[in-house]
């Protein structure tokens, strides 16, 4: 059973261990009520550190003026390529219902099988009546024609986008639930599994923790979970313009929302998201995962949710600190988005 009541909130506390603690800063502000958070852009430090620490403070801020549960894991790229930075360790290692965030996970395995040679995106998968997820989120349950068919690759863009749960369904016809855990414990997340259920091709999106979202993101990043050409494909996918924009990228221009890949979750009370943001070079400079339940209008799943308007203040605040900071690492620029008027 997932326990759903975590440390700070057991402990009447507004953040368990942020940048504030583990690097010996001043200690976390109070939250704020006003509706705008402070402009870091003139702030923003060149030290990592002090990039943590402003991130340690604005998340306090914002989980506190939401309300309920969080747990989350953040952390700032280092210094000439150095370790990175823990700016907040909320919780890190609790394990609950990851919810759509773990569609990152479902494609990674996916898409390692179809590193191997066993699988390809330009192979077809019908999509049967029966398969569909009615009312379910995405687009697949809006043809009202069926069967009809689809490759592997537009299956997953549908499931990192528009998070359509039908699409969850079709990997499962070819990546089934147990052979996806083994692919996932083989690469180092024995946390980060989905759920089995009766028929081995379907699965609930079962649980992660903050700490192996996070690292599953960062590895992504490194180049050390799929194949290069893969994981372009996904980052690809996640930053493009239809990729959610509710939260963390909610107040930022369209060249701002290319440098972030992020995924978001939702089901219950729960209003989950993780991703990266990079610099302009195309650098990886923070990782976030960000897990929230409990908090009010739970029949809310849009852009006014407490936790979701939280992180939308937070994804303008995180952009703007990390501003004067380089990212490490691979670089992965994003694919240029032109609108088109038909044609």
């Amino acid at each position: 059973m997932t326990i759903r009541v975590n440390r700070r909130t057991a402990l009447g506390l507004g953040t368990v261990a942020t940048a504030g603690t583990v690097l010996g800063t001043a200690g976390p502000a109070s939250a704020g009520s006003g509706d705008t958070a402070p402009d870091l852009t003139t702030e923003a430090a060149g030290s990592p550190e002090r990039v943590a620490a402003r991130v340690a403070e604005a998340y306090q801020r914002e989980t506190a003026r939401a309300g309920g549960n969080w747990q989350a894991y953040i952390s700032v790229a280092g210094a000439a390529g150095g370790a990175p930075v823990v700016a907040v360790a909320d919780a890190p290692d609790q394990r609950l219902e990851a919810y759509s965030v773990n569609k990152i996970a479902v494609a990674t395995a996916v898409l390692d099988k179809v590193d191997r040679g066993l699988l390809a995106l330009d192979q077809r998968l019908e999509v049967t009546a029966e398969i569909v997820v009615p009312g379910g989120d995405g687009i697949f349950s809006l043809d009202n024609a069926y069967p009809s068919s689809v490759t592997l690759g537009h299956a997953l863009t549908a499931l990192l986008t528009v998070s359509d749960d039908t699409a969850v369904r079709l990997c499962g016809l070819v990546c089934p639930a147990a052979e996806l855990n083994s692919i996932l414990v083989a690469k180092g997340f024995p946390n980060t599994q989905v759920e089995p259920v009766a028929n081995p091709n379907r699965f609930f999106l079962g649980t992660s923790t903050p700490r192996e979202t996070h690292d599953l993101l960062r590895a992504h990043v490194a180049g050390t979970v799929i194949s290069p050409s893969s994981t372009a494909f996904l980052l690809n996918v996640l930053r493009s313009p239809i990729a959610f924009t509710d939260g963390i990228r909610r107040v930022m221009s369209s060249q701002e929302r290319a440098r972030v890949a992020t995924k978001a979750g939702w089901f219950g009370t729960a209003r989950h998201e993780a991703g990266v943001i990079f610099d302009p070079a195309g650098a990886a400079v923070l990782t976030y995962a960000l897990f929230a339940d409990g908090q009010a209008d739970a029949d809310d799943f849009g852009a006014t949710h407490p936790a979701v308007q939280a992180r939308a203040r937070l994804g303008r605040i995180l952009m703007d600190a990390t501003a004067r900071l380089s990212g490490s690492g691979r670089r992965h620029s994003p694919s240029p988005r032109r609108p088109s008027n038909g044609g």
